[in-house]
């Protein structure tokens, strides 16, 4: 049952790790003295630059040491998976909070399979195993109908209050909508997020000769491809017509395809919304989410097409066809044979033109200094962009998939160790932190940080990043949804099917009929079991997929569709820098 997230479980880190942040503990009587003391050497040191002035962050510290008395001496055990933003909260973040509250903290750092584990044995016996967690936002369905976890609206308004920071500001956090409830309470806060995009060698793409050669066998401009079928002709391009780059074999396309846990997450993460699975809707399309599975109301009705989801509809198996089709064309011949894990590094490697699912939380890896993808001058020879639409994406549906790693507090927990670990989580989160802990791990979670001058004048050396976080489209990369009702039951069905489809064992349209059936067998048992309450799933019954078609165009929604005639419409580019010149220098500001 164990699901993994978007980079723990794909992060090429391996092993685990536990930090311990235990300084000696300070007097009661001098605490708060001590504390503002320490603090004013962090902030001095440590926690610049800041959207804060120091005047401004002093104040928070002074807010942190000052709620803190009460629980000064007592040790916290809080757990995040394994990335770079974790580390830096646990080597440094925590040791500064002890040092500013008296507070001990021992901040753990497992993968992200043993995040989730410990986390159901929580919730599963009741017994208090860490204080706080950081999991991923993709548990939102799971968190609301379980009931386990606290709703944060609640919390901050009652128990919690007196722990709350003022100067929190939720409406500052980009994703705050990725941890809310059907029920319209926030349950997890945004620690850390990362999208999948598209990534392009963009030396490749301006080079003269290059373009001319596109435009002649094409018709049209190479640039950053707004629908599949541009990238896949710039896939043909590379891999069949240039073959060949400064003596170097290349190739148009980079994937992987073992039969995996990782193959799973792949997709999951959001590729059948890239293609137009579901209905329209941010952050998720309603009532039919990316994964397939309809919600009415609160309840998920069902997966397979005969039940009204679309997790075997002609979309879906449009997006697992192009896939295989893809990654047999035009990746390295060894890309099928390979996991996450093994792939990751390939388009750092210099020989890859393009790659549709790209995480950005791998940027600071492929940014360093060296690389056959890195100009000396320390400026990328790559950019990001948002990804293109498959053909049966329709305006107003989400695009791609964002990770958000977020605070999360167990009901089980003790309140008096909840409320001292939840002045931990929003130390991480505060603007006096948040900041510095962007520049460091380029995991953005404020929006008062994406448009900070310090990220404007790092942009150059990003490759894009900042120009998608500042950018309108970054609204339409979001996680999973309150669609899915047990993210760790149904995420490891999904490796198993489709590992039969690219393994060629099973056609892709088989294969999502499985997959498609054992979701709703899943489905069905939390129906029985009746332990998710009036927001437990409750299937429709078997029918038609042509009565779901009709009902779809009755209703005005979009899921389930037809089989289109054409799944490969004319190609579409836009230039890369025409278009972030045409994205407007104000926030999205949506959460």
């Amino acid at each position: 049952m164990n699901a993994m997230s978007p980079l723990g479980r794909r992060r090429l880190l391996l092993g685990s790790a536990a930090v311990i942040a235990a300084p000696a503990l300070l007097s009661p009587r001098q605490s708060v003295a001590q504390g503002v003391d320490a603090a004013r050497r962090w902030v001095a040191e440590e926690f610049q630059p800041s959207t804060l002035t120091q005047e401004q962050q002093m104040q928070e510290m002074e807010w942190f040491a000052r709620a803190a008395q009460p629980f000064r001496g007592q040790e916290i055990n809080v757990v995040s998976e394994t990335i770079t933003t974790h580390e830096y909260e646990a080597r440094t973040l925590a040791r500064a909070f002890s040092e500013i509250t008296g507070i001990r903290l021992r901040h753990d750092l497992l993968q992200e399979g043993d995040v989730v584990e410990k986390l159901q044995t929580q919730m599963q016996s009741g017994r208090n195993v860490y204080d706080a967690w950081v999991n991923d936002s993709d548990l939102i369905g799971t968190h609301f109908r379980y009931q386990q976890a606290v709703p944060l609206t609640d919390w901050m308004a009652g128990e919690g209050r007196d722990q709350t920071l003022p100067t929190l500001d939720l409406e500052d956090f980009i994703g705050r909508s990725f941890g809310t409830g059907p029920d319209g309470k926030l349950y997890q806060l945004p620690d850390q997020q990362f999208a999948n995009v598209y990534w392009f060698r963009y030396d490749w793409f301006t080079r003269p000769a290059i373009r001319e050669a596109f435009r002649k066998q094409f018709g049209y401009d190479l640039g950053v491809p707004v629908n599949w079928s541009a990238y896949e002709d710039i896939a043909e391009f590379f891999t069949n017509t240039v073959k060949e780059i400064d003596g170097v074999k290349v190739y148009g396309h980079m994937d992987y395809g073992k039969k995996d846990p990782s193959l799973g997450w792949r997709f999951t993460d959001a590729w059948l919304s890239m293609a137009g699975n579901g209905d329209r809707g941010i952050p998720n399309g309603k009532p039919v989410d990316e994964w397939g599975i309809r919600m009415e109301g609160c309840r998920p009705t069902g997966s397979s097409i005969e039940r009204g989801g679309d997790t075997n509809g002609p979309a879906a198996v449009y997006s697992i066809t192009k896939y295989i089709e893809w990654l047999r064309k035009y990746a390295p011949p060894e890309a099928a044979g390979m996991t996450f894990s093994e792939s990751g590094p390939v388009p750092a490697q210099g020989n890859i033109a393009q790659q549709m699912f790209w995480y950005t939380a791998f940027t600071a890896d492929m940014v360093k200094p060296g690389l056959p993808v890195m100009n000396a001058d320390g400026t990328p020879r790559w950019r990001m962009a948002p990804s293109p639409k498959g053909a049966y994406w329709k305006e107003g549906m989400k695009l791609g998939y964002q990770d958000a790693g977020s605070w999360t507090l167990l009901k089980s927990t003790p309140v008096d160790r909840r409320r001292a670990a939840w002045l931990y989580a929003q130390f991480c989160v505060s603007k006096s932190t948040s900041l510095k802990k962007s520049h460091v791990g380029l995991t953005f979670i404020r929006e008062s940080d994406i448009w900070h001058q310090s990220f404007t004048e790092r942009a150059p050396k990003l490759g894009g990043l900042i120009e998608f976080y500042r950018s309108p489209a970054r609204v339409q990369w979001t996680p999973t949804g309150v669609n899915i009702p047990d993210y760790p039951r149904l995420a490891q069905l999904w490796w198993q099917n489709i590992g039969d489809a690219s393994s060629g064992a099973k056609t892709p349209q088989a294969a999502m009929d499985s997959l498609a059936a054992a979701q709703d067998s899943v489905l069905e048992r939390l129906q029985r079991a009746n332990v998710q309450g009036e927001c437990g799933p409750r299937l429709n019954p078997r029918t038609s997929a042509n009565h779901w078609y009709e009902q779809a165009q009755k209703d005005g929604n979009i899921a389930p569709q037809r089989k289109l005639a054409n799944e490969k419409p004319q190609g579409e580019t836009v230039d890369y820098d025409k278009l972030i010149q045409s994205w407007p220098a104000n926030p999205p500001r949506r959460g």
